[in-house]
Order: structure tokens, then C-alpha cells, then sequence
């Protein structure tokens, strides 16, 4: 048997996964699809449940005919079901050793098999059931953590982002047949000027609108990835201090000794329902044995990458007669971020018993944003707001369509650039431009599933867990 025989027999096998969570519980859920699944149900569910309708059942294994459970079960005929296949559904009980024979008797049955991750979704895909960015959505909707990447993901799931995309294609291919037509009627120039010319209208156009949706500030990658906050400041400012509170637990080691963080410690949060990556640094000095150098050295990074700073000061060096570190210096020299900077002045408990000794945090920082204090909790919830708010801003309303993956981005650029060079290039020269056209629609239809894409399904679909 050839490579490609057994790649055939392998997508057409009947295949069955735990669609719930590993572990005990109440109820598991257990899907099978594929073509087998009316010999599947006879045998082991009979009579078959009426489609779409829950049936009580004895599920019985195949050949000895014991029962394993009783269970509700579920037949969705093809092509009307969630794969475009034959598909079943058991929700028994939840228990290890019930699923383990459930699992172990749909194995029984000839070409059945355990699903790949993903493969439920990527045989809905190639059956026409959804494409490639409901199939990304639904993974998405899988993972998310917040309110906001739910409804983002949810918006993708249910097309939004296919029918955008779709539409700029269709236009797209529209002036493409503009052209073709301009070329068949070369020699007629008034035919050819018009055709041409209704085309450059279409293209111009519609390049403004995908340079309008590239240009978005990456909202919905931020969405979907996470805001990227980042605190840097100098060496025992308060960041780890800072940080567990912010995360509401001792994620950081926090020590009096200088240089305690040398690596880059993450938490994520939920913010008001948005997602926010929290990131502890290495302090900013000027001197630091090698390891804490390095650890510096990712702290500038990772503050290049963030899409908010929280410029870390220690309130207890505002105390007269005191000079702090100068750490700013230190970044200042650096080719600083685009992104936002608060301001966040820590041990505002130990501030305010300076206050009589000449303290004043603007003689080195400016007016703070924040006054916070770790111990006491002063100013925390005032912190999370303004970090929400610096978020919710960034990523604007989660209504509009937005790009939410790299995979789009790479696909639009290439898409606009495509157009670039129809609208540079000499209009005369119609089978150039129609080339141009051709690569544009091909970019589309490659976020999409358009076109043939094998290259990018098992990096789609590679993402879900078992069962879905």
C-alpha cells in the first residue's frame, strides 16, 4: 500500500474521542464520527435513537453483548451534522473504568480509531462545514480565559471574520475578470481602457480597506495573546512585591538582596475580562556579575515588546538626604518602546512616614501615576483599573472584526502588497496585473481555505485537544 492509499484509508476511518475532560466525573462525553457509526449504534445502542433526539439506552459491548453502561445517546446523519459525517454521541457516566471499556469497545470495530487532536474540526473543514478561521475561532473559543477573548472568539467562530475576507475576495476576483476581459479585447482600447480602469477603481479601493484593517494597533493578537505588561525599575524598587500582589500570590521570590530576579517570571490576569500578561523583571542597575547582566539585558527586551511599562520607583529612597538609583538612565538609553508607561511609586506606607523628612517622589520621577503599597494594599485596585483601562483601549471594541493571528497578518501583507504593485505597475501590460490580481486572491483564500492549503492544516488544526 502507497503512501497515499494509506493517507485515504486513514481519513476515512471512523474515529471516536472522550470530548470531555480527562478524570472522574459526573458525565463524560464520547463522539464518534465517520462512516461506521450506523454498524456502531446497531450493535452496541440498538434500537438507534430517532436523529437528533436523546435516547436512554443500554450501551452494550460488541461481541459478549455485556453492558458497559446506560447512557443518553445521540445519531446526527450526515452531511447535517457538526463533521458533514455519520455522527454519534454517548454521554455516560464518568467514571475511569466506564470510559476506558467504552473507548477500548469502539476500538473493536473494524477501521475505528482513536481521533488525532483536531481531527473532528479538520473533517468539518473538509466537508465544507466551516473554514479555516471558524476552525482557528473555535480553538480560540476552546482556550479563552476572559470575557472578552469569548466573545472574540465566539465572533470568529461564527464567521465574521470568513464573510469579511469573502467579500474582499469576491471583489477582488471581479476585477480580476475585469482584466481578463481588458486582455481579450486588447485591440478595442476604448473596451480595454474601461475594463481596466473599473478595475483600478475596485482595487484602490479595497487596498485602503485591508490597509485600514492591518494598521488596527494588533487588537485582536493582543486580545487573543494577552496585553503584555511588563515592570521594570531598579533592583529592590518593590516589582516582585508588586507583582504577587497583582497576582494575589507569592509567584515572585521577594528579598532585600539586590539582583533577587534574573529571569523573566509571568503571571496572566483577567482584568475586567480582558487577559493581561504580567511580567516580572531583573532591576535596572549599572553594575551586576554576568548572569545578572543577562537578566538586564531581557528586561530591556521585554520591556521593547510590552505593551505597557510600569516604571517600578522605590518609595522608601524618597526620604531626604537620599538619591536613588538612577535605573532610568539606564533605559533611557535604550531605543524605548511605543507602547504606554504608568508611573507606580511602591511602599507608599513607608512614603508616608517620610513625609515630614522632605520626601518628594517628583525629584527623581515625576508626578507617580500611582502611589502603591504591598503590605498594606494601598492603591492596588486603583493600579488594576488604570492597567484595564490602558488595555481596553488598546484593543478598542471587540465588535468590530479584527485580526486575531499572525497566519492572517502574513496572508493580508501579501495580499496588499499584490495590489501595491497592480496599482504601481503599467496598466498596458494586462497580463502582468492580472498576475498581480491572481496573487491577491490567492492570499485571501489561503486565510480562508479557499484554496488548496495543506501546508497550514496540521498547524490549525494541531492546536485542539482530542475529541473536538
Amino acid at each position: 500500500m502507497d503512501d497515499q492509499q494509506h493517507q485515504n484509508e486513514h481519513r476515512r476511518a471512523t474515529i471516536f474521542a472522550l470530548s470531555s475532560g480527562q478524570g472522574r466525573a459526573g458525565v463524560a462525553v464520547i463522539r464518534v464520527s465517520g462512516p461506521g457509526v450506523p454498524a456502531i449504534l446497531i450493535s452496541m445502542a440498538s434500537p438507534v435513537p430517532q436523529p437528533r433526539i436523546a435516547g436512554l439506552r443500554k450501551v452494550r459491548a460488541p461481541g459478549t453483548g455485556d453492558i458497559i453502561d446506560e447512557a443518553l445517546v445521540l445519531f446526527f446523519p450526515g452531511p447535517g451534522s457538526q463533521t458533514g459525517e455519520d455522527v454519534a454521541e454517548f454521554q455516560i457516566h464518568g467514571g475511569r473504568a466506564v470510559v476506558a471499556a467504552m473507548l477500548a469497545a469502539l476500538a473493536s470495530f473494524p477501521a475505528s480509531r482513536l481521533a488525532e487532536p483536531g481531527e473532528f474540526a479538520r473533517r468539518a473543514f473538509e466537508n465544507g462545514k466551516i473554514d479555516l478561521t471558524a476552525a482557528e475561532g473555535l480553538a480560540d473559543l476552546v482556550d479563552a480565559e476572559t470575557e472578552a477573548q469569548r466573545r472574540q472568539a465566539l465572533r470568529q467562530a461564527g464567521g465574521v471574520l470568513a464573510r469579511l475576507y469573502d467579500s474582499w475576495r469576491s471583489s477582488l476576483i471581479a476585477a480580476s475578470a475585469l482584466v481578463e476581459a481588458a486582455i481579450d479585447f486588447s485591440d478595442e482600447r476604448d473596451v480595454f481602457a474601461d475594463a481596466v480602469g473599473r478595475a483600478r477603481v475596485v482595487v484602490e479601493e479595497l487596498r485602503q480597506v485591508i490597509a485600514a484593517h492591518l494598521d488596527n494597533g494588533r487588537r485582536g493578537e493582543i486580545l487573543r495573546e494577552g496585553f503584555q505588561v511588563a515592570l521594570v525599575g531598579a533592583p529592590n524598587a518593590g516589582k516582585s512585591s508588586l507583582f504577587n500582589a497583582l497576582a494575589q500570590r507569592d509567584a515572585a521570590i521577594v528579598s532585600p538582596e539586590a539582583g533577587t530576579t534574573r529571569d523573566i517570571i509571568e503571571v496572566r490576569l483577567d482584568l475586567g475580562g480582558i487577559p493581561v500578561v504580567l511580567a516580572d523583571t531583573a532591576g535596572l542597575r549599572e553594575i551586576g556579575a554576568a548572569v545578572e547582566m543577562e537578566g538586564m539585558r531581557r528586561t530591556r527586551d521585554r520591556a521593547r515588546r510590552a505593551d505597557l511599562v510600569l516604571w517600578v520607583v522605590d518609595g522608601a529612597e524618597c526620604s531626604g538626604g537620599k538619591s536613588p538609583p538612577n535605573a532610568a538612565r539606564l533605559f533611557d538609553t535604550q531605543e524605548f518602546p511605543t507602547c504606554e508607561m504608568l508611573v507606580v511609586l511602591t511602599k507608599a506606607d513607608l512614603l508616608a512616614r517620610n513625609k515630614g523628612r522632605g520626601a518628594d517622589a517628583s525629584e527623581f520621577v515625576g508626578d507617580p501615576d500611582v502611589h502603591v503599597s504591598a503590605v498594606t494594599g494601598q492603591g492596588i485596585d486603583q493600579l488594576e483599573k488604570l492597567i484595564a483601562s490602558k488595555a481596553s483601549s488598546c484593543i478598542g471594541a471587540v465588535e468590530a472584526p479584527a485580526l486575531t493571528q499572525a497566519r492572517h497578518r502574513t496572508q493580508l501583507e501579501a495580499c496588499h502588497g499584490a495590489l501595491g504593485r497592480f496599482l504601481a505597475g503599467n496598466l498596458d501590460e494586462a497580463e502582468l496585473r492580472a498576475e498581480d490580481l491572481r496573487i491577491a486572491v490567492l492570499a485571501l483564500g489561503r486565510i480562508t481555505g479557499r484554496v488548496d492549503v495543506e501546508e497550514v492544516l496540521d498547524h490549525v488544526f494541531g492546536r485542539f485537544c482530542i475529541g473536538k
